[in-house]
């Protein structure tokens, strides 16, 4: 059981939230924070404390039916999620996050998010490609050399565009084009065309030209994509994607 004075005397870090929450709290909000704690290792996040030193226990009322928002932090962040009530005497909820896996961070509609301070921000790209290099190397990150934009097939990139905004509901990507796109999921860099980008929007002589390998290599490339750009494995999704590789 968590001690309620050692929490009270803890110091709120890259690991610990404290919120007062009386009466209620955005859920949206706290699926925000617990996606953050969870790509910095884990850690609680305390409802009815207050988070200004010296901490006191104001109590809170928010989600009456712990259990369900339980099961709803599962289901959109894919980790093991726990909870705890404490009654000192007023009620003190503790979300406890678990990790986010080896190699993979932890999205909320497309968005990794990260602490900075007392802000939660979107995951910087810098921790992003950190993170994807736990796993080894990814050849799906490489430059091709001689490869352009000329390659790439438009229509492809927006039928992407048009997936991802259907799965994730995130109205940014809706109106993007097909340049940005690219730049957004990574598929181009400064420094040119990656193989991921040959991979999914290839034209079908680019792909002869550039990926003369097996298919067997090229579903090997994909499976790391797929874990770089963080998307959920649903057989539908898998399926729609190897058919842009391999249906061109």
């Amino acid at each position: 059981m968590i001690d309620i004075d050692e929490l009270l005397n803890a110091k709120e870090g890259e690991n610990l939230e404290f919120k007062e929450a009386k009466n209620s709290f955005s859920l949206e909000i706290l699926t925000s924070n617990a996606c953050a704690l969870a790509n910095l290792g884990g850690g609680k996040i305390v409802l009815g404390v207050s988070d200004k030193r010296p901490r006191q226990v104001v109590g809170t009322n928010a989600f009456s039916q712990p259990e369900e928002i339980r099961r709803k932090l599962i289901d959109i962040l894919k980790i093991n999620v726990d909870f705890e009530i404490l009654n000192v005497p007023k009620r003190v909820l503790i979300f406890i996050i678990a990790s986010r896996p080896f190699g993979l961070p932890i999205q909320v509609k497309g968005v990794a998010y990260w602490k900075n301070g007392d802000s939660i921000i979107p995951m910087p790209s810098e921790i992003h490609r950190r993170i994807y290099e736990e796993s080894g190397h990814d050849f799906s990150a490489d430059i091709c050399q001689k490869a352009t934009l000329d390659d790439l097939d438009k229509s492809l990139v927006e039928g992407f565009r048009d997936k991802w905004y259907t799965k994730n509901k995130n109205t940014c990507l809706k109106n993007l084009d097909w340049i940005q796109v690219l730049r957004d999921c990574e598929a181009i860099t400064t420094e040119g065309v990656t193989y991921a980008a040959l991979i999914l929007f290839g034209k079908k002589e680019s792909l002869g030209r550039f990926l003369a390998q097996s298919k067997q290599y090229l579903n090997t490339m994909l499976q790391k994509l797929l874990v770089r750009l963080n998307i959920e494995r649903s057989f539908v999704l898998v399926f729609l994607l190897i058919m842009t590789v391999f249906g061109n």
